[in-house]
C-alpha cells in the first residue's frame, strides 16, 4: 500500500462521467484497451501485490465493516495532515496565484472545476482531480498542478508524507538531484542533498503526466515534482526516464483490475497488513492457499520467489531438494542458505545455527536500549535496562515538542554516566539494541534538532559512540549467526529463547494507536495507554537481554542456543528426520 503519497484522495466515483475540456476531441482508444470496459486504476495501485489488486477490484464489497489496520489508518491521517500543512504554507505565501479545488465537491464536479482552471491558465492549482478515463481506466489527481510559463502545459507536483532526500555534505558526486524552491520554480542541482529512491512517487508522476498528455495539457519539459516530509524543497524528477516502465506496469495492472490477467497469492511484505491474508472468498485465504500448496514464497518472499519460479521451483519441497549449480540470476545472498531455509521450514525448525559456537560481545556492565517513536515526528521514549532495573526517559507532551529534547538529553547523560563509571572502575561496558537502524536514526536526528539543550550530545559524539565496539546490535548478531525461516524480528526470535510479551497485541504498529490515546491527539488523555506503552517498551529491552543471555550465556546452560538449535550440518541433505541438539528430533 502507498501509505504516504495521498493518491487515495484522487479516486472518482465509479459512476461519474469523464469530463473533457471544451474544444478537445475524444481521443482514440489506446491499443490494448476496450472502450468503456469497467474498472479503474489510480497510481497507488501501481506498486504492490497484483493479487490484492484483483481481490480488491472483484470483492472489495466483502470488506465492508472490516476494521482497517491501525497502522494504515494512522499513516493516511498523518499524510492528510501533512498535505494540509503544506497547502496552508504555500497558499499563504502568494494567495492570489492559487486556485483551490473544493475537496467537498463530488468527484465529477471536482474534475470539471480542475479542467476549468487548467483551460483558464491558472498558475497554481491545489487539489486538482483529472477526468477519469473509461477506456484506459486511468483516474487520479495531483496536490499541485503548476503551469509551465516557459513551455506551456502543466507540471504535476505531489505532496507525500515520507522523506525524498537526505542531507549530505556538499562535494563532488556522480549525481546531484534537482530541487527547487517550493514557491519559485527554479530547478537546480542540489549538492547538499542525496536522493532517496521512491519508485511509487515516480510512477504516480508518470500516471499524472499521461492523464495531462491525453488532453494536450502536459508540459513538454517532462518534469514532475515531489514535496516530501521536510517540505522545504521540491525534488524534481525526469518523468521521461520512468514512462516506459510505467506504461508496461500500467497495462499489466489495468488488465488485472478488469479480470483480463490471472493472479495468484504470493507472500510479500504487504501481506502483514492485507485483509485478504486471513480472509478468503469462496475458498481459502491467501495464507491458507500458500500453506496448502507449500508455496515457495513462504520461505523466499517477494522477488526471491519470482527468481525461483523462473527455474521451475514453485514449492518449498522443490527448493529443499535443489542440487547443482546456484542460479546465475540469484542476487539475494548465498543460495545454499535459501535451500537450508526451505529444509528448516519443512522440519519445523525456527532457527538454524551457522556455526558450532554462538557469540555475542559481553561486558561487565550491560545496558539494553529500545526507543519508541511516532511517525516521523520524533522519539518520545528511550527505555533502558541495567542490572534488571527498567528505567524510561519519556515525554508525554504530544510530538512534536521541545520537551523531547529534554528527555533525550537526560537519556544520553544517564547512559554516558553509566559508561564513564564502568570505565573508571576498570570494567568493560556495552549497550545493546535490536536492529540499530531506528536507534541510530533518532540518535543523530535528536542531536541535530536539539543541539545546545542540556545533556544533548553533538553529532560527532553520537557518531563516535555508535561506530565504536560498545554499541552492539543484537539483530546483526542474530543475522550473522542464524538462518531464520520465520523471520528475524525480535518478536520472532525472542520467543525461541523463551521470552513472551505481556500484551498479546504488542507490535510497533499497535503502539502508534496507543500513543495517540496516551497523549490525547484524538480527545482526552488515556493514562492507561501510557502504562501500556511503558510495559511494551520494558518487554522489548527485557527480550533483548533474554536473547543475549540465551545466545551467549555467562555460565553453561542446557537450554542455550547451542544446545537447542540445529546447525547447518544438520541440513546438508534433506532427511525426513532432523536431529536437534540435546538428543531430540524434528520430523517433517
Amino acid at each position: 500500500m502507498n501509505s504516504g503519497s495521498g493518491d487515495r484522495h484522487g479516486r472518482e466515483d465509479e459512476g461519474s462521467a469523464a469530463v473533457r475540456p471544451a474544444g478537445i476531441d475524444a481521443p482514440e482508444t489506446p491499443a490494448g484497451f476496450t472502450e468503456a470496459v469497467t474498472g479503474y486504476l489510480d497510481a497507488r495501485a501501481l506498486i504492490g501485490c497484483r493479487h490484492r489488486l484483483r481481490m480488491d477490484a472483484a470483492h472489495g464489497g466483502e470488506l465492508t465493516g472490516v476494521i482497517e489496520d491501525s497502522g494504515v489508518r494512522q499513516r493516511r491521517e498523518a499524510a492528510a495532515a501533512h498535505r494540509a500543512s503544506v497547502r496552508d504554507t504555500l497558499v499563504a505565501a502568494a494567495p492570489s496565484r492559487w486556485v483551490i479545488i473544493d475537496p467537498a465537491l463530488r468527484a465529477g464536479a471536482r474534475a470539471e472545476a480542475t479542467v476549468g482552471a487548467l483551460t483558464a491558465g491558472a498558475q497554481w492549482i491545489w487539489g486538482g482531480l483529472l477526468p477519469q478515463e473509461p477506456d484506459t481506466g486511468r483516474r487520479g489527481g495531483s496536490e499541485i498542478l503548476m503551469r509551465d510559463t516557459e513551455r506551456g502545459g502543466y507540471i504535476p507536483i505531489i505532496v507525500v508524507n515520507h522523506k525524498v532526500t537526505d542531507p549530505r555534505r556538499p562535494g563532488p558526486a556522480d549525481f546531484h538531484p534537482l530541487t527547487s524552491d517550493p514557491v519559485r520554480w527554479d530547478p537546480q542541482p542540489d549538492k547538499s542533498r542525496k536522493l532517496r529512491q521512491q519508485p511509487r512517487d515516480q510512477q504516480r508522476l508518470a500516471h499524472l503526466y499521461r492523464m495531462l498528455q491525453r488532453h494536450g495539457l502536459a508540459s513538454p519539459s517532462l518534469l514532475g515534482g515531489v514535496i516530501g516530509l521536510q517540505s522545504d524543497r521540491i525534488l524534481v524528477h525526469d518523468i521521461a526516464a520512468t514512462l516506459a516502465d510505467y506504461d508496461r506496469r500500467y497495462a499489466d495492472r489495468i488488465a488485472v483490475v478488469r479480470g483480463q490477467s490471472p493472479t495468484a497469492p504470493a507472500k510479500v511484505p504487504e501481506c502483514r497488513q492485507c485483509p485478504w491474508w486471513t480472509r478468503g472468498i469462496d475458498g481459502p485465504s491467501c495464507e491458507q492457499w500458500l500453506i496448502e500448496r507449500r508455496d515457495v514464497s513462504l520461505v523466499a518472499p517477494g522477488s526471491r520467489a519470482e527468481v525461483l519460479r523462473g527455474h521451475g521451483v514453485a514449492t518449498i519441497e522443490e527448493l529443499a531438494a535443489w542440487t547443482g549449480e546456484d542460479p546465475q540470476d540469484w542476487q539475494h545472498g548465498p543460495f545454499d542458505e535459501a535451500v537450508v531455509t526451505a529444509r528448516a521450514w519443512l522440519a519445523g525448525a525456527p532457527l538454524v545455527r551457522r556455526f558450532d559456537r554462538v557469540q555475542v560481545r559481553r561486558a561487565d556492565v550491560e545496558v539494553d536500549v529500545d526507543l519508541e517513536s511516532y511517525q516521523e515526528y520524533g522519539a518520545y521514549l528511550w527505555g533502558t535496562l541495567l542490572d534488571g532495573q527498567y528505567r524510561p526517559f519519556v515525554t508525554w507532551d504530544p510530538l512534536p515538542t521541545r520537551d523531547e529534547g529534554r528527555s533525550f538529553g537526560e537519556f544520553w547523560t544517564w547512559l554516558m554516566t553509566v559508561r564513564a563509571r564502568a570505565h573508571a572502575a576498570g570494567k568493560t561496558f556495552a549497550a545493546y539494541c535490536y536492529s540499530r537502524t531506528a536507534e541510530d536514526k533518532w540518535l543523530y536526528e535528536s542531536a541535530q534538532r536539539f543541539e545546545g539543550m542540556a545533556g544533548v550530545p553533538t553529532t560527532e559524539q553520537v557518531r563516535a559512540f555508535v561506530d565504536g565496539p560498545e554499541w552492539v546490535d543484537m539483530f546483526q548478531a542474530v543475522t550473522e549467526q542464524f538462518i531464520c525461516p520465520n523471520g528475524k524480528g525480535l518478536k520472532k526470535v525472542a520467543p525461541v529463547a523463551g521470552f513472551s510479551w505481556r500484551d498479546p497485541e504488542a507490535s510497533g504498529e499497535a503502539s502508534m494507536s496507543w500513543y495517540r490515546l496516551a497523549v490525547g491527539y484524538d480527545g482526552a488523555v488515556d493514562l492507561g495507554q501510557r502504562t501500556r506503552l511503558l510495559e511494551y517498551n520494558e518487554d522489548d529491552v527485557r527480550a533483548t537481554m533474554t536473547l543475549r543471555e540465551w545466545m551467549a550465556p555467562r555460565v553453561p546452560n542446557p537450554h542455550s542456543a547451542v544446545a537447542q538449535v540445529p546447525s547447518l550440518a544438520d541440513f546438508t541433505h534433506a532427511p525426513a528426520v532432523i536431529p536437534l541438539g540435546g538428543g531430540g528430533t524434528l520430523s517433517s
